[in-house]
């Protein structure tokens, strides 16, 4: 696995518990208003600075009594196959964690779920169904998403589905349709979108709207 940059603190990335973040190396999206992009490129050098995997091993080791839990981000965590590896090592070492995921892969995701690596799963649903593709830069199948969404609703594992709001691209109308993706009794956020980051230049200049959950 390669690791793409290294946050060793937080109190806001994993409910409940201080922990660090692993940004994971490579995604097989390419979402345009992407705030991490340079983590976007799949096998090729992380950015510059970026703690190569052992340095943050090391690191963990070291912070084991201040940390609670772990979160792994990215990029896109599931497109590395070495994921659960990476993982049983830092639940031996005492961490739970959480998993941070664009919920198109449910295969990962399943096995990961079964093998009881994961103690909090946070997922993108980044669109409704016609506008995915736009929304990602990427072919996705939809129905994968689905599945991914309704698994981790009922794998009996704390959750949060999210979305970004970006206001050029997505409508009130968008807006319901995505809420119906989401599987009933499970927490919904919309994010605001930092516009500022976003990969492609063109959004960088759009001005900020209100999500929906504060119109």
């Amino acid at each position: 696995m390669i690791t793409g940059g290294y946050q060793p603190f937080t109190l806001t990335d994993f409910p409940g518990m201080p922990a660090a973040v692993v940004f994971v190396q490579g995604c097989n999206l390419l979402c345009p208003y992407c705030h991490n992009g340079d983590l976007r490129p799949r096998g090729g050098p992380p950015p510059r600075g970026a703690p190569d995997t052992q340095e943050v091993l090391t690191h963990l080791k070291e912070r084991r009594r201040q940390l609670g839990g772990v979160v792994l981000s990215g990029g896109e965590p599931t497109v590395c196959a070495d994921l659960s590896d990476f993982i049983t090592e830092i639940r031996c070492m005492g961490y739970r964690v959480k998993l941070d995921t664009n919920a198109t892969r449910p295969a990962v995701l399943h096995s990961l779920i079964q093998a009881g690596l994961l103690d909090y799963v946070a997922a993108d649903v980044k669109a409704p169904p016609d506008k995915y593709d736009r929304l990602t830069g990427a072919e996705v199948n939809v129905d994968e998403v689905r599945r991914s969404c309704h698994m981790i609703a009922s794998s009996g594992l704390p959750h949060l589905f999210r979305t970004t709001w970006i206001p050029d691209l997505l409508d009130e109308s968008d807006a319901r349709r995505i809420e119906e993706m989401i599987p009933t009794g499970s927490p919904h956020r919309w994010q605001r979108f930092i516009r500022e980051n976003a990969a492609d230049p063109a959004l960088r200049h759009q001005k900020g709207q209100a999500s929906p959950g504060e119109m």
